[in-house]
């Protein structure tokens, strides 16, 4: 490992994906101040063009396991897999808002920018093997969503909820720096190399109180980046209060960012600890799958039903840091993975529904779906299902890997708690499957369809079925991003 303090080429070459992205964004702002108003939209399709470029560029560097930046940044299959998962995500986000911004009349250009800027962050904390380059790469990406959040400036719902999530930002960004201080005060490192070597070589500390302290308000801050109980409060406002495209970018590119801190922090430099945070994990993952379940079957807001659904999913991403082995930490990455396909496409048929002075966001609006477009609520019916974890959509093998990995770490009456919520969480997507199969059809569907949202469901309709149907080469790539980097038990 290179332990200047000077950057190379190589180090360059390291975050090649990153510089690629970068660049593109500071270009696109050019771009954006040169274009007149009626051809922002060309700054959507770069945007996708950039993504694209971006996407190959990680597959071209994918793995490799070298370290740059003074040991503070690392180019290795789990920050490729992860960077793919942002990629993804952003690509169907920016494909999902071409039409969209227009019925919104949001702002064009600076949108589709940040939505990069977001994107760069969230790829350089899943690089991360300092805590300082993952604080500050936790930041450009806060950053960036909290104005995202608020992009309808004249909606005051929006501007409610973007508030709200610039307030639990404070708060989880403080928590979480002051984790990193305390950390360092008992072991005089940021690097989280050096942080589990000092830990191994000197057991004595590990009862340190500082030390404990540290451990669970790094996890303390990272639970407010996930919206897991209790400190999910102002996640569903903020949610509900965005553009339905950020809505579904929120619920699933920060979310897996901070997973991969989770990981990297947790299995990375505190492997010691791991019966304390353990227990936390513990009980965190079943309160959260539960009060998510609970609350969204009383809802009738659909975009509010699929943030509580967003928080319960981030329980069950939880059981796999709870499990500790290798199922568990393969689990999260192929359930993250097809969470952006399930998620966002069932916000892009809540999009679909947007029209007129209806924001298509109500269960009343998917009454009748399937007389006025039969193909949209099948589309609906499919990621509802895999959501569910319905066999033999993707979403049953996430689960699977999850759940057995629970089970094969010994955590029985978890599994019980997980498989009693996945029952719960059966009657309010069916809620919506009711709506849509059974009740009287209102209106004439004037869905919002366009060559871009078309090709977007296709790709999510595809994957989410094919990965249920045939998991393996997912379940093996996942699998030998981790077999080296984590000495798992």
């Amino acid at each position: 490992m290179d332990t200047g303090i000077f950057f190379s080429l190589k180090d360059l070459g390291l975050i090649c994906p990153e510089l690629t992205l970068a660049l593109a964004a500071f270009l696109l702002i050019f771009i954006d101040i040169c274009l007149p108003k009626e051809k922002k939209y060309w700054i959507g399709y770069l945007s996708l063009i950039s993504l694209l470029v971006t996407l190959l560029a990680v597959f071209v560097r994918w793995g490799g396991g070298d370290y740059g930046f003074a040991d503070m940044i690392i180019s290795d299959g789990f920050a490729s897999f992860f960077k793919m998962i942002f990629l993804v995500a952003g690509i169907l986000t920016v494909m999902i808002s071409i039409n969209y911004l227009k019925i919104e009349k949001i702002m064009l250009g600076e949108y589709y920018i940040i939505i990069l800027f977001a994107i760069i962050g969230m790829m350089f904390m899943a690089s991360g093997t300092d805590l300082i380059s993952i604080y500050i790469a936790l930041e450009l990406m806060a950053l960036s969503v909290y104005f995202l959040a608020g992009s309808m400036k004249t909606n005051m719902k929006s501007n409610e909820g973007a508030m709200k999530y610039f307030l639990l930002g404070i708060f989880s960004s403080a928590i979480f720096l002051y984790g990193i201080s305390l950390i360092y005060g008992v072991t005089a490192q940021t690097n989280l190399l050096k942080i589990a070597d000092f830990l191994a070589a000197r057991p004595d500390i590990l009862q340190n109180h500082a030390l404990i302290m540290g451990m669970i308000l790094l996890t303390v801050g990272l639970f407010f980046k996930i919206a897991a109980v209790p400190f999910h409060v102002w996640a569903p406002d903020a949610y509900e209060g965005a553009p339905t495209s950020i809505t579904a970018f929120m619920s699933v590119g920060p979310k897996a960012a901070a997973f991969a801190i989770f990981v990297r922090i947790f299995v990375f430099a505190i492997p010691a600890l791991h019966v304390k945070w353990q227990m936390l994990l513990w009980v965190v993952s079943a309160i959260t799958m539960t009060v998510g379940n609970v609350i969204a079957v009383s809802q009738t807001n659909v975009k509010r039903m699929l943030a509580y659904s967003s928080i319960a999913h981030a329980g069950y991403m939880l059981l796999g840091l709870v499990a500790y082995n290798e199922y568990g930490l393969r689990g999260i990455m192929i359930y993250l993975f097809i969470y952006a396909f399930m998620n966002i496409g069932a916000f892009t048929v809540v999009i679909l529904l947007r029209r007129k002075d209806i924001v298509g966001d109500r269960l009343e609006d998917f009454s009748g779906l399937a007389k006025k477009a039969p193909v949209a609520a099948a589309i609906m019916l499919i990621f509802l299902l895999s959501l569910a974890g319905i066999p033999p959509t993707a979403g049953f093998i996430g689960k699977f890997f999850l759940f057995a990995a629970i089970v094969k770490a010994g955590f029985y009456w978890l599994a019980v708690i997980a498989v009693l919520n996945t029952a719960v969480s059966l009657y309010y997507y069916f809620r919506i499957v009711v709506y849509m199969y059974m009740g009287d059809s209102v209106e004439e569907a004037g869905l919002a369809f366009s060559p871009a949202v078309i090709t977007a469901l296709l790709v999510m309709v595809f994957f989410t079925m094919a990965i249920g149907i045939y998991p393996q080469p997912w379940s093996k790539l996942a699998a030998s991003t981790i077999e080296f980097w984590f000495p798992l038990p």
